[in-house]
């Protein structure tokens, strides 16, 4: 399937058709972030992770672009089929369509939860609700909430809108990031609320908890170290 015939003119999706295709991205096998070697213009880099790049075409505003690498274009039916199992839920950007290397999404504005961090956005607590919300509706139509996390959640308002169901398919336990953000929310954020946290701060705390004994982790422990490293108290 092409650009939705019913969205988009003859003229402005073979233009758009033709920028998509020209885009050039290598993924590693280390799931390192996506190497983007050449975007043309007048194409927009909303986002990008290990598998993907999210572009816009300021003819098209209305709509975004998942542009999936050659090396993880295979995902693509999998994230496909859980945009369709999720259906119009309000907890998810919609799926309007596909190509053979890209998906076709709703446009969604707001900055992620980890730039609310960076620029000192309140987190409210209604937004946090949605994303248990979310996963609990998409459990509910049989898949896999997996690898959810600050950069593929948005705050629209006061509510939360969740951008990326890639891993949603494969069976399998949930990993237990986004129940750790959720507790440290509960726990610690209300000592940062409305602070301005650096970028080398918040990817240093992420190395650390990644590095963290899986079967001895305990949050409050590790919580607490990490306020007294910011020079921090609960």
């Amino acid at each position: 399937m092409a650009l939705v015939d019913t969205l988009v003119s003859d003229a402005v999706s073979e233009t758009v058709e033709q920028r998509l295709r020209a885009i050039r991205i290598r993924a590693s096998a280390s799931n390192e972030p996506i190497v983007i070697e050449h975007l043309p213009a007048p194409l927009r880099l909303l986002g990008s992770g290990t598998d993907a790049v999210v572009v816009q075409h300021p003819g098209l505003p209305e709509q975004a672009f998942k542009v999936y690498a050659p090396q993880t274009v295979g995902c693509l039916a999998d994230e496909y089929h859980a945009y369709q199992r999720l259906g119009g839920s309000p907890y998810f950007a919609a799926c309007l369509g596909h190509g053979a290397f890209y998906l076709v999404l709703s446009y969604e504005a707001g900055p992620t939860l980890y730039e609310c961090l960076v620029r000192g956005i309140p987190v409210p607590a209604r937004a946090m609700a949605d994303v248990e919300a979310a996963r609990a509706y998409a459990r509910s139509v049989g898949l896999h909430p997996k690898d959810v996390h600050l950069k593929n959640v948005l705050l629209q308002g006061d509510r939360a809108r969740i951008l990326d169901v890639s891993k949603y398919v494969a069976p399998g336990d949930e990993d237990r990031v986004w129940d750790h953000l959720a507790e440290g929310y509960r726990r610690f954020y209300p000592v940062i609320r409305g602070r301005r946290i650096p970028v080398w701060v918040i990817e240093m705390v992420k190395r650390r908890y990644k590095a963290q004994p899986k079967e001895q982790f305990s949050l409050d422990l590790f919580g607490a170290k990490m306020l007294r490293v910011l020079a921090l108290r609960p």
